[in-house]
């Protein structure tokens, strides 16, 4: 159970509007809330009352809902007052309701309490937060999968099956004195790679949900003049940098956040990638290729009229362990009878040509199948933790192939088992809690 203390904090954004709710939850939250409305309130009734200051006057009036826990959000008695959405007339009934003995809610405490008091797993806390905060009709329904549980069964899935193959183990090493080998002559191994194959594919699907949660980088890479300015502003849909003839115009990075067929995207035109004596010029291009290797994917951007310069296979060749896809830019100004190279694509920002097959391309990056193919939102952490399960797991099956030992095999199933909990939250830590529901805003 969370703590005895009764919490209470404003749920509605910052701002004017017509409605304001103001949450409060904990063991005085029916008693607070009849003192603020000097008046009986009944469970499961929506109620009409006056919001009253410490002289009685009313601050305001509006809608009162009441929850008896466990049968609510945090698993406590939980009131909502739902009055007008002015912020001084919110600011004055907090206030009034801290008087009374309610404590100022920490971000995200509501959605910790229903985490402690068994209503929500991590992930599905989390979800909430991703709903929220969705960039695109893509990710608020994947978010919702997470909310409904969709990720944790196939996490609670899979350490089931751990939990039943360390059982094994463990019991046979409990029978080592015997004559029979219970290990021997077990399918363990076979057993191990199915648990291993289970953990790719959601190690996948999850990789895809991070990617539909925090966006796909891509960085838009080139000598100066090739067209990274002028496909960002085509991509972003109006003129978030600076075109010109004059070669190095982009020094800096600059950023834009699209969503493409449902993928958020975060854009990164770079500077002109060349040999520089200007000191200005050379902190861009610094600044560039940082952006550059650490993106998840890169346009290589190549005027068409030229083809690929010796300069251009210098950058592609530092480009080697990126993900990488050479674009020919400037199809327009291609003279005639001139033939267009044929190891990239081809497209002209001016007139739109090719960037369709461009966009399918950059959208690819998140993974085969698009958005469709992700049943639920993940974030790095919970790859992370993936991550570990499947090496733990891989670690497990070398140990035992190489010298059937149980012991050591029973190690490895065990971190597997963890890590694979940490994502669920069955193992976790204050740390852990803090950092993730600090994360999230007041009310929720």
């Amino acid at each position: 159970m969370a703590d005895a203390d009764t919490i209470a904090a404003i749920a509605t954004p910052p701002g004017v509007g017509g409605i304001g709710v103001i949450r409060i939850s904990g063991p005085r939250a029916l008693a607070v809330s009849e003192s603020l409305t000097d008046s009986r309130l009944q469970i499961g009734r929506i109620q009409l009352r006056d919001f009253l200051d410490a002289d009685r006057s009313a601050i305001d009036q509006g809608l009162v809902l009441c929850f008896r826990g466990p049968r609510s959000f945090t698993g406590e008695d939980v009131v909502e007052l739902q009055g007008h959405g002015g912020p001084v007339l919110q600011e004055m009934l907090l206030a009034r309701l801290l008087d009374l003995g309610c404590r100022l809610a920490r971000p995200g405490e509501f959605s910790e309490r229903a985490f402690l008091n068994g209503k929500l797993d991590l992930t599905q806390a989390e979800a909430i937060a991703d709903l929220i905060e969705s960039g695109s009709q893509a990710a608020a329904r994947a978010a919702m999968k997470s909310l409904q549980g969709a990720f944790s069964r196939r996490i609670h899935d899979l350490v089931d099956a751990v939990i039943d193959l360390r059982a094994f183990v463990e019991a046979a090493l409990d029978f080592a004195e015997e004559e029979i080998d219970f290990l021997g002559e077990s399918d363990i191994l076979q057993r191990l790679q199915s648990l291993i194959g289970d953990t790719e594919t959601i190690l996948d699907e999850a990789e895809r949900g991070r990617l539909l949660n925090e966006g796909l980088t891509v960085a838009i890479a080139g000598r100066p003049n090739a067209g990274k300015s002028s496909l960002l502003n085509r991509l972003a849909g109006y003129d978030a940098a600076i075109v010109t003839d004059i070669a190095g115009t982009t020094r800096d990075v600059i950023r834009e956040h699209i969503a493409l067929k449902g993928i958020p995207l975060h854009i990164i035109d770079t500077a002109g990638l060349r040999d520089s004596d200007d000191p200005v010029e050379q902190e861009g291009i610094r600044r560039a290729w940082r952006e550059i290797e650490q993106a998840d994917a890169v346009l290589m951007l190549i005027d068409a009229r030229s083809g690929e310069t010796d300069e251009d296979r210098a950058i592609l060749e530092r480009l080697a362990d990126c993900a990488v896809t050479r674009v020919y830019t400037k199809a327009d100004l291609l003279s005639p009878g001139q033939t267009p190279p044929q190891d990239g694509l081809l497209i002209s920002s001016h007139s739109g040509q090719g960037m369709d097959a461009l966009i399918d391309r950059i959208v690819g990056h998140a993974g085969e199948g698009g958005t469709e193919a992700s049943t639920f939102l993940a974030r790095q952490r919970h790859v992370d933790a993936l991550q570990r399960a499947r090496e733990a797991l891989l670690q497990a099956r070398r140990v035992f192939a190489e010298t059937a030992s149980g012991e050591l095999m029973a190690e490895d199933l065990r971190q597997a088992q963890q890590a694979l909990s940490e994502i669920t939250g069955e193992f976790t830590t204050e740390d852990l809690l803090g950092r993730i529901f600090g994360s999230f805003c007041i009310g929720k």
